[in-house]
């Protein structure tokens, strides 16, 4: 077990202190935020307190922190908040709901796992990554940092997916693929083909549009 600090007071952070309080042996301790953010003192009966001064308040030492945050800015800047913990000495904890179905998988830090996720044998996740409810994660692949799923999203088998994409919602994408890093899959479209890095494709199949991934989210 251990005593947390979620970054955030929007919805998904309420959304993790739900499934840490609900459905793991974690003690959620406090929220922080960016002080230009900081609104309230509490949030859920916890104390809010600002992210600049999180360490002294709850220090590295006693404390784990949990940044579930939406892959806005193409992941970056979860991956940014990421990084200050980290170098403000925070270990990280990952939540793994225990509706998902897993296989020994080795999967990162401050990873968040939602119900009706299926990860099969020999595939690895790495850090600070997000699969939203209901997707199907093919084996022999490989998901590196900063990845976000949203739900129903189908990863076919012995795909490589680089840091930095996101799937919308009911995408797909083929067996043996490698998505390039920074890769927006709209909802419901279909990868067939390899990408290039920070591509934007939609429809089925996907075609990949003029504009960069990180000018369209």
């Amino acid at each position: 077990m251990a005593k947390v600090v979620i970054f955030g007071v929007m919805d998904t952070a309420e959304l993790a202190h739900f499934y840490l309080t609900h459905d793991s042996e974690h003690d959620v301790a406090a929220f922080t935020v960016s002080r230009d953010y900081l609104e309230n003192a509490e949030f859920h009966g916890l104390p809010v307190v600002a992210f600049e001064d999180v360490e002294t308040v709850y220090p590295p030492e006693e404390y784990h922190f949990f940044a579930p945050m939406t892959g806005r800015g193409m992941n970056k800047n979860r991956e940014r908040i990421y990084l200050e913990a980290k170098a403000k000495g925070y270990s990280f904890i990952s939540y793994v709901s225990s509706k998902a179905t897993t296989f020994g998988n080795e999967i990162g830090e401050n990873c968040f796992i939602l119900e009706d996720n299926t990860i099969q044998p020999f595939t690895t996740i790495g850090n600070n990554v997000v699969l939203w409810s209901g997707n199907h994660i093919g084996h022999h692949g490989q998901i590196k940092d900063h990845v976000f799923f949203t739900s129903h999203v189908v990863m076919s088998g012995h795909c490589i997916i680089e840091p930095y994409c996101f799937f919308g919602v009911n995408s797909t994408i083929r067996d043996f693929l490698h998505i390039a890093t920074g890769t927006l899959v709209g909802m419901a479209s279909a990868i067939y083909k390899d990408t290039d890095e920070w591509g934007l494709y939609i429809g089925n199949p996907a075609k990949k549009l003029p504009k960069p991934s990180y000018e369209a989210y």
